[in-house]
This record gives C-alpha cells, sequence and structure tokens, in this order.
C-alpha cells in the first residue's frame, strides 16, 4: 500500500518538476541574442555582480535600450508581479513605461520579515510575458551580501544548459 501511495506521490509530482524545468528552457530565452537587465534591488553592488556574472556567460549582448533587446532580464526585491514592485528598502512602488519606479507615497503592506529574496524575472520584450523566473535568499556572511544576483544570474544559465 504505502509502495502505491509513493507512486502516486511521484507521478503527481514528475509532471510538475518537469514543466518548471521545461520554462527555463523557453525557445524564446534559448534563441535570444540581446538582453536589457534591470536593477530595481535598490543595491547597486547586487546590480552590478549580477551584469558581471551575465557578461562573464557570454550568452547575451547586454543592450542599453528596451527597444533593441529579445529579453528583459528584471532583478528586484520583490516578485515580478507586472509593474508592482518592492524596493529593497521596503518602499513600494509601480513601473511606469518608460522604466522609472513612481514610489507610492505610504508603502502598501506589513513590515518586511527579517529574511529578504531577490527575484530574477526573465520578460519577453515585445508581450511582456514572464518567460521564467526565480529567487534567492539574500545573502549573509558566507555566501557574500551582494552576491544573490550573480547566483540568480548563474541558476538562469545553468537551467538553460542542456
Amino acid at each position: 500500500m504505502r509502495l502505491i501511495a509513493l507512486l502516486c506521490v511521484l507521478l503527481f509530482l514528475t509532471p510538475l518538476a518537469v514543466a518548471q524545468k521545461q520554462m527555463a528552457r523557453s525557445p524564446r530565452i534559448l534563441n535570444a541574442k540581446n538582453v536589457y537587465f534591470l536593477n530595481r534591488t535598490g543595491t547597486d553592488a547586487v546590480g552590478t555582480a549580477a551584469l558581471a556574472q551575465l557578461n562573464k556567460w557570454g550568452k547575451y549582448k547586454v543592450v542599453p535600450d528596451r527597444a533593441q533587446a529579445d529579453l528583459i532580464l528584471y532583478l528586484s526585491a520583490s516578485p515580478y508581479h507586472d509593474g508592482d514592485v518592492v524596493l529593497a528598502s521596503g518602499q513600494t512602488g509601480t513601473i511606469q513605461d518608460n522604466g522609472h519606479i513612481a514610489v507610492d507615497p505610504v508603502p502598501n503592506f506589513p513590515k518586511a520579515p527579517p529574511t529578504r529574496f531577490a527575484y530574477l524575472a526573465v520578460l519577453d520584450a515585445k508581450t511582456g510575458e514572464n518567460l521564467w523566473s526565480d529567487e534567492h535568499a539574500w545573502g549573509g556572511l558566507l555566501t557574500g551580501y551582494n552576491s544573490v544576483g550573480a547566483r540568480l544570474v548563474h541558476k538562469l544559465e545553468t537551467q538553460t544548459k542542456h
């Protein structure tokens, strides 16, 4: 009976794992040439480390204009929700069409828990569709406080390889 229950659980979870892995293997991610990188973490060092990892990877050319990009790599301190953001400082806001953040006069959520995460979303530059996203705990003494963006870029790199 336990074996049957275990098999049922494995059969149920396997499609979920395969679907998640396939998201990182999207043809739009694999075939893209140019990316526009947005650091919305509120910490320049995190964005700089992520950009360095992206350049080290060498798969994409980082372009300065969104209009030239196939993908947008959106690094933030909150999950991507189609324009709504939470900055690393805890302030909330909305991303405007020109890429600037309109900060809310008063944050509209309770204080964040002590453990913070960073999030990387890969967006189709033309449609805005979220093609892949992941999160990583914002580092510390052992992992490096500013390494979270680089770690997320590395996750994307490893998940897109064969």
